[in-house]
């Protein structure tokens, strides 16, 4: 007999709510431990309770998985930022006066960057 499902909403009562989060802590921090064993990643995990206690994992430290984070967010931002750059001058390139057969090599270019 599985479990029957509960509506996601805040609990009022203060002492079934402290329950319910350390237990789902705890069971978040398994799972991020189970995670971080069994596929070798790099885990980092914080919470913060209502009253402001922090409770932290890491498979590795904390900072080492924060400063990843950063660089692989800016990175990314770095990315899109050039990808969107270029789709602007791929777009005003293309309508542009430019002869067709320029064009034509330059879509072959762009292609076999992308392969």
């Amino acid at each position: 007999m599985g479990r029957g499902k509960i509506v996601i909403r805040r609990i009022d009562n203060s002492t079934s709510r402290q329950v319910t989060f350390s237990k789902r802590r705890n069971g978040i921090f398994k799972k991020a431990k189970e995670l971080a064993i069994l596929c070798d990643a790099e885990v980092g995990l914080m919470i913060f309770s209502s009253t402001g206690r922090l409770y932290e994992y890491s498979s590795t430290s904390m900072k080492s998985v924060i400063d990843r984070y950063d660089k692989t967010k800016e990175e990314q931002q770095v990315v899109t930022n050039s990808n969107s750059e270029l789709k602007v001058f791929t777009t005003q390139f293309l309508y542009s006066e430019v002869p067709l057969e320029v064009k034509l090599m330059y879509i072959l270019f762009r292609s076999h960057d992308n392969i």
